[in-house]
């Protein structure tokens, strides 16, 4: 891999960890997965990449979060308006990252519950974005671009203009022509359900 350029230091990573749950029943952030919680995973892959600083969302179940995830190297901010959808998480995100990085040049926007993130993959969308100059790199599975993706700074208005349960896909797919992707299949694999989880499970043994 061609080396990165060093001012990396001003793209952000934005990990959006505040929904409910609700379709699983329990919080997915506090699910076990190789011997650390989902969330600590993900945490772990965004600190050891070559982006920076590292802004974990967080709404429903915070407390708990806080008791059994260590957050102490990343910028922890809780978005109150959780219950609002996705939307919200991306905009307190953002702004987030505004606050301690006015200058920053962009943010790789990631969830925590798409298990076969690594740092090495958060690495290549950097690369990508370097390589090609384009202001979005996503991620590309089941024939679609998702996350976790790339945005520079320019589309931060766009960002912070969603609402609802719209999450950053739908900006990717406006911006089609100004989108590189990185070939991640395992993006396709996220814990939204209890079976979702018994088959990671299974994958996990497995391996």
């Amino acid at each position: 891999m061609t080396d990165i350029k060093n001012d990396v230091q001003k793209i952000g990573i934005i990990i959006l960890a505040a929904g409910a749950s609700s379709r699983l029943g329990t919080a997915k952030q506090l699910l076990e997965y190789n011997g650390n919680t989902l969330l600590q995973h993900a945490l772990c892959a965004a600190l050891d990449s070559v982006e920076h600083p590292v802004i974990v969302v967080l709404g429903a179940g915070e407390n708990d979060i806080r008791k059994k995830v260590d957050l102490n190297k990343a910028n922890t901010v809780v978005n109150t308006d959780w219950q609002e959808g996705m939307a919200s998480s991306i905009r307190c995100g953002i702004q987030t990252l505004l606050q301690i990085e006015p200058q920053s040049e962009g943010a790789v926007i990631m969830l925590c519950d798409q298990p076969y993130v690594t740092s090495s993959l958060l690495n290549e969308l950097m690369l990508a974005h370097q390589n090609t100059a384009k202001p979005i790199i996503a991620s590309s599975y089941n024939n679609t671009a998702g996350v976790p993706a790339y945005f520079h700074q320019k589309i931060f208005p766009e960002l912070l203009a969603l609402k609802g349960d719209t999450g950053a896909r739908s900006i990717i797919q406006q911006h089609a022509g100004e989108t590189a992707t990185v070939v991640f299949p395992e993006g396709s694999i996220d814990i939204d359900t209890a079976a979702d989880y018994k088959e990671l499970s299974k994958d996990t043994e497995k391996a």
